[in-house]
């Protein structure tokens, strides 16, 4: 047999393999721990994770427990492998297990981690973030991104000596009663009375609200951009934030950016320096340490008194190993330049997703920043049809979900990207 012919042959081979439809998931195992989760947690599994929260429709597609992760992907308790475009809903940026990291963290271990006195470890990650961060002249730190913009709210408060709030409809600032809607289950009048809501990019609503409330507003919170679930994400207009900025200096208000979702994937000096201002409080959270369990809020100097002044604690808040994690991932990030190769992948793949289903006749709207990207397909304002084309995804070995943003990670790669784009290609086939 010539070797022309045996090289053809792999080469059909290979193309057979590519182009072969792949196996539908089930997830027998995820339902039986399901079952067992229901009996003793209420909901079974809580928050954004679980069936509840209207992440995973159908059900039935989605894996409910995982086993094992490692890079950009992660296997359920059944042994399906996802390509994973969530990273946990952001935090894991280097991807799963990135050993730097990791590395990072079991030296610190090896000394201790949560102990009477604080690590001095914690001075050095924010000396890193007042590096790093443009507006930032301190840090404070605590465990999640509802920590840090309730922290911050209440800085802005003391501060200020006024109640109210600026929100921009649409947001999610977390889940303390101050940040919720009254029509929520456990929400009293009392909790948001002093909130004041306005569309996003509405810049005459920002200036007749500060007209309105004259001396009256504390603070305006925000997330960079509109990121918000079912609809798509919206850029900030042109000189819209700059205009908000001046309101704010005008008018002695303290301007909050929340960069928990988008931080570091956009601008590793923070997303308020990507759209060229500064904000007074910004938060971090998710991505700041590659999974390890630590948030941070940064700030500027006049506001560091009132930051000292405050009671604002918690036993695990001062960790060590979350920050010799977050040290060794904000270094990584510097020396990628990541925000720059993540846009270059999501761009990649969002830019396939959308000529995918424009090929089987679909309006597939890709929004936000490539890194952090929106999918919705716009055929069906219902979002029926989206929600099938993501479960057939699911079904396939890609990890979305269908009204949240997804994330991508340094560990994706371009046949992960391929691998992707050929299972979106079969979901849109099974519509």
């Amino acid at each position: 047999m010539s070797t022309a012919f045996l090289t053809e042959s792999r080469c059909i081979s290979l193309r057979r393999t590519i182009t072969m439809a792949h196996q539908i998931y089930t997830h027998e195992k995820s339902r039986e721990l399901f079952a067992k989760a229901a009996a003793v947690i209420p909901s079974g599994v809580y928050g954004h994770l679980g069936p509840a929260e209207g992440c995973f429709i159908p059900v039935e597609a989605f894996p409910l427990f995982g086993d094992r992760a490692k890079g950009s992907y992660f296997w359920d308790v059944d042994g399906n492998r996802y390509i994973d475009y969530m990273c946990a809903y952001g935090p894991n940026i280097l991807g799963y297990g990135d050993p730097d990291v990791d590395e990072a963290a079991a030296k610190q271990r090896e000394k201790g981690d949560c102990t009477t006195s604080p690590s001095p470890v914690m001075i050095d990650f924010a000396d890193l973030l007042v590096d790093t961060v443009k507006c930032a002249d301190w840090a404070f730190f605590a465990k999640n991104g509802n920590d840090v913009t309730s922290t911050a709210v209440m800085c802005a408060r003391a501060y200020t000596h006024r109640k109210k709030i600026i929100f921009f409809r649409g947001y999610y600032h977390g889940v303390s009663p101050w940040c919720q809607k009254i029509d929520y289950s456990g929400i009293i009048e009392e909790d948001v009375m002093h909130n004041i809501y306005l569309d996003w990019n509405d810049i005459d609503g920002v200036r007749e609200a500060f007209e309105k409330y004259k001396g009256e507003i504390a603070a305006v919170i925000s997330q960079p951009y509109m990121h918000g679930n079912f609809f798509d994400n919206i850029m900030p207009a042109d000189g819209f934030w700059q205009e908000v900025r001046r309101l704010c200096t005008e008018n002695g208000t303290v301007l909050i950016v929340d960069d928990v979702r988008a931080g570091w994937r956009i601008d590793l000096r923070g997303s308020d320096n990507y759209f060229g201002f500064e904000a007074d409080l910004i938060c971090f959270c998710k991505a700041i340490a590659n999974g390890y369990n630590v948030s941070a809020l940064c700030g500027k100097d006049f506001l560091k008194n009132t930051m000292s002044g405050m009671s604002v604690t918690g036993s695990y808040w001062l960790s060590a190993v979350p920050f010799a994690a977050g040290i060794a991932c904000i270094e990584k990030m510097k020396r990628l330049n990541l925000p720059k190769l993540l846009n270059e992948k999501g761009k990649k793949l969002t830019d396939g997703l959308v000529a995918t289903a424009k090929k089987h006749g679909y309006d597939l709207h890709a929004s936000g920043a490539p890194a952090l990207f929106y999918l919705r397909i716009a055929d069906d304002p219902s979002l029926t049809l989206h929600q099938r084309w993501i479960a057939e995804c699911v079904k396939r070995g890609v990890f979305f979900t269908n009204h949240h943003n997804h994330f991508m990670s340094y560990t994706i790669t371009d046949d992960d990207i391929a691998e992707t784009i050929q299972i979106a290609d079969e979901a849109f086939a099974a519509l």
